[in-house]
């Protein structure tokens, strides 16, 4: 399975936005609500919210975004896994870790050391995968999201 990380452009926004997650999931934002976000955010600081749809081989099977600051005073603040889902048909099939995978590996190539993300206690599902992957809560809660970092060095 060959997963990459695929800009998001007027070519396969629509595609993106029609992902979703089970009604179990209640804690991922919509799509749409993200690209939102990421327009609103790099009007004000351009290149900062960086977004992508998630493709295995040629199938897109989900959504992720960034949060890329390298300039950032406070370092915490710097490399973020500000958006991560798998499509509710495609989810099961080892896509999750597949793609965490290749965030993780970009962060990396792009001198991060340090990843950070949140997420609801509740997602339990994603807290399972994220610690299988070294990151670690760092006791912090902002609007009820326990924050996680992993040290990429």
């Amino acid at each position: 399975m060959n997963i990459s990380l695929v800009p998001i452009d007027e070519t396969n926004r629509e595609a993106v936005i029609a992902l979703s997650v089970r009604e179990d999931q209640p804690f991922v934002a919509p799509n749409d609500y993200s690209l939102k976000q990421a327009d609103e955010t790099n009007a004000k600081q351009p290149g900062v919210a960086r977004p992508f749809a998630i493709y295995a081989d040629d199938r897109l099977v989900g959504f992720c975004m960034f949060a890329f600051a390298p300039e950032a005073e406070d370092e915490d603040d710097r490399y973020w896994l500000w958006r991560f889902m798998i499509d509710k048909s495609e989810q099961g099939k080892g896509y999750g870790q597949a793609a965490l995978t290749e965030i993780i590996k970009y962060f990396r190539d792009n001198g991060a050391d340090r990843l950070h993300l949140s997420t609801e206690p509740e997602n339990e599902i994603g807290m399972h995968i994220y610690h299988k992957f070294g990151f670690r809560e760092t006791g912090e809660i902002d609007s009820g999201e326990a924050e996680m970092m992993q040290k990429l060095l």
